[in-house]
């Protein structure tokens, strides 16, 4: 019995294979430019035939064993594959067919969070990396998010936030103070009532004890003398207040201060003895120095 490659090196065999390939029609290439192509049927083919090429790419990209090198060529690839994508799907809006470009995916980080890399050239999309290309190194840096410096606020943005509820003066509108002023306020009134009404009724029964002759109680005596000693306390601490004002606003002086005539009397002289270090000799000055000796003259 013949083998299968003996049988496919028979005459027959050979002559229905070329039989077969005649009939085949030859195979297209797709357009080096996207304006050449006039009709929108074929834009969409050969937009489909990127969008496969590009899938077995990526598909094949996801291994990390391939290498550094072999990586980034694919990378290289399949970007030059995506601008070309790019090309057709303009092509095709030109020739009014559907908008591809408004649910392109987006390139996501190692995270799976979406990110925006602009092109420099500011037409269609960046440079972009996939699968473990994502991994390589000095690629890796480009996913990870710098950290978060916590900025220090200023002056000017901490006083932007300060209003008038800042200072109080919006605390009575709520009503959550009433409610807890109104008992403290009722406890206070009620003890400064019962005080006074004790101080008065000491009073009282103190005029009746000296009208009548009788002893005061020590309790209530002791009351009233020392309400009067902490008058008396009051007044001689502001007694000692207002006599160390009035010396603060005293001031005296204890050494002559000259006038302005001899203050301008000094600035002459001093600009005199400047002039005649600069132009007079050493000599010259020793003699004005003795004749004002011998003349008894002071300046």
């Amino acid at each position: 019995m013949a083998r299968n490659e003996e049988k496919a090196q028979s005459m027959l065999n050979r002559f229905i294979t070329m039989k077969e390939e005649e009939k085949k029609k030859p195979k297209e290439r797709r357009p080096y430019l996207a304006s050449e192509c006039r009709d929108l049927a074929e834009a969409d083919k050969w937009r489909q035939q990127i969008m496969r090429e590009i899938g077995r790419k990526v598909a094949e990209i996801q291994n990390e064993g391939l290498g550094e090198h072999r990586l980034r060529d694919l990378n290289d690839e399949i970007n030059k594959l995506i601008r070309e994508k790019v090309h057709w799907e303009r092509r095709i809006i030109e020739l009014g067919g559907p908008n591809y470009t408004k649910h392109s995916a987006k390139m996501t980080d190692l995270e799976g969070n979406i990110v925006d890399v602009p092109n420099p050239g500011g037409r269609g999309p960046g440079y972009r990396y996939f699968g473990a290309a994502k991994k390589l190194p000095g690629v890796r840096e480009l996913f990870e998010k710098p950290p978060e410096l916590r900025k220090r606020r200023t002056r000017y943005d901490i006083y932007k936030r300060i209003d008038a509820s800042y200072y109080g003066y919006r605390d009575d509108e709520d009503g959550i103070l009433e409610k807890l002023e109104g008992p403290a306020e009722e406890k206070m009134r009620a003890a400064a009532v019962r005080e006074w009404m004790e101080m008065e009724e000491i009073k009282r029964e103190a005029k009746r004890a000296v009208k009548s002759g009788e002893v005061v109680e020590v309790g209530l005596g002791s009351k009233i003398l020392f309400e009067e000693e902490e008058d008396v306390i009051e007044e001689e601490r502001m007694e000692r207040e207002r006599e160390e004002k009035d010396r603060e606003k005293e001031f005296v002086v204890h050494v002559p201060l000259p006038d302005e005539k001899e203050i301008e009397r000094m600035v002459l002289e001093q600009k005199k003895m400047e002039l005649l270090s600069k132009y007079a000799s050493e000599d010259l000055m020793e003699e004005q120095m003795e004749a004002k000796a011998m003349l008894n003259i002071q300046r």
